[in-house]
């Protein structure tokens, strides 16, 4: 008697544009800013336990991490800008996982996360893997900015966020601001058109 046949696990998500991405071998060519965008807007930060009257979104969080890159680093390059405001453009397909969640995950979830991040890289006219000086400056900007999201909307006391994230500079201040959806859907794809455009500037 022959054995069941058993179908493999689908492995693709549908986009509201159409693109159909495959998660176990992303295509750039399957990737829409505008997909990313309305998925990040409506992913929530820190699981959606904030004191706020909308979610903290990643898009917002990822405009405010870009901000935050460019004060650490005024002469940073548009493309740099750039990769700073993209870089947890994977959420939009695999959520905001809370940082211990990722480290009961293990490296299965890196794997994904490093493999889509590649291909929005790609998609965007970034190099797959940055600059070990770019992703430290825009990691240590997504520190800081946990660190200011943390209390202001996370309660979490100072003592906390100092020791479990990035204090900022003196001088650095940053008031975190939740917004609906919609706009924060809007703030990430203005940021994203503007630095297109200064890219395309720049380019001999």
């Amino acid at each position: 008697m022959p054995k069941p046949t058993t179908k493999p696990p689908r492995a693709w998500q549908r986009m509201l544009s159409g693109r159909r991405l495959d998660l176990s071998d992303p295509s750039p060519f399957d990737i829409e800013i505008e997909d990313i965008a309305h998925g990040l807007a409506r992913v929530a930060r820190w699981n959606g336990q904030t004191n706020s009257q909308f979610a903290f979104s990643v898009a917002e969080h990822s405009v405010v991490v870009e901000q935050i890159a460019r004060a650490l680093k005024p002469d940073l390059a548009p493309r740099w800008q750039l990769a700073a405001l993209l870089h947890d453009a994977p959420e939009y397909v695999i959520g905001d996982m809370i940082s211990p969640f990722k480290a009961m995950l293990g490296d299965r979830y890196k794997i994904t996360e490093t493999r889509l991040e590649q291909a929005v890289h790609l998609r965007f006219g970034l190099p797959p893997n940055l600059p070990k000086t770019i992703h430290k400056l825009i990691k240590r900007a997504d520190r800081m900015c946990a660190w200011f999201e943390a209390q202001q909307i996370a309660g979490f006391s100072t003592s906390e966020a100092n020791k479990l994230f990035l204090s900022p500079p003196h001088d650095l201040l940053v008031k975190i601001e939740p917004m609906p959806a919609k706009q924060a859907q809007i703030a990430f794809l203005n940021r994203f058109h503007a630095l297109q455009i200064t890219t395309r500037e720049q380019k001999p």
